[in-house]
């Protein structure tokens, strides 16, 4: 739930020049399987859609504002995106500009709050034009 509040921390700092998309895909720890000792809820492995969102209404709590899609039951967006189970990536007219590592290891507010910083710069720069006469 900490890299939640800071996730929405970072989309509250950015929002004026980005677009945010929490999704939640399969949990991680549930708790009739891999149980992790300092897990926020106790989330049993999910049978069905519906207890899939059930479980991200939770995390949507954790993160209001912040729109939330819910990966498939055969985990599509999981797969496409290597998500495993955490990932942040920045994706830009359909091109994928960033791309973290893999959770919880490789998951790194730092590294995205870097590029949006040197993107919010890039934009506020005033751009050289060229027009031949």
């Amino acid at each position: 739930m900490a890299r939640l509040r800071s996730f929405q921390r970072l989309a509250a700092h950015f929002v004026d020049i980005a677009d945010f998309l929490l999704v939640y895909i399969e949990e991680a720890h549930p708790s009739d399987g891999w149980v992790s000792s300092d897990a926020a809820y106790q989330i049993p492995k999910h049978q069905c859609l519906q207890d899939r969102l059930r479980a991200a209404q939770l995390m949507q709590e954790g993160a209001p504002g912040c729109p939330l899609a819910v990966d498939t039951m055969d985990n599509a967006s999981s797969a496409a995106y290597g998500a495993f189970f955490e990932r942040l990536y920045i994706i830009q007219e359909e091109v994928v500009m960033y791309q973290g590592g893999r959770g919880p290891d490789g998951y790194k507010i730092s590294e995205l709050r870097s590029w949006l910083d040197q993107y919010k710069t890039r934009l506020q720069s005033p751009s050289t034009v060229v027009i031949h006469v």
